[in-house]
């Protein structure tokens, strides 16, 4: 069984040509949180994920992952 992936933080950072650097620096905090954000080792709070979104310039939905994707 693979890993259940929750949200696209890495790939909306990659399609928006950011770093976890960038990301981490506008919201004050550890590299290694937004790190494993990315990794979805951890996900971050439902307030976080609408702050990512207006740094990120992007609807907060497409932070996440839909219900009917499948695990990777």
């Amino acid at each position: 069984m693979g890993k259940t992936v929750y949200n696209r933080i890495k790939a909306v950072l990659a399609e928006k040509d950011k770093t976890n650097i960038f990301l981490a620096d506008h919201l004050k905090i550890a590299p290694e949180t937004v790190s494993s954000w990315c990794t979805n080792k951890s996900q971050p709070s439902i307030k976080k994920l609408f702050e990512i979104a207006e740094i990120l310039e992007v609807d907060v939905r497409t932070l996440l992952i839909s219900t009917g994707h499948p695990s990777i």
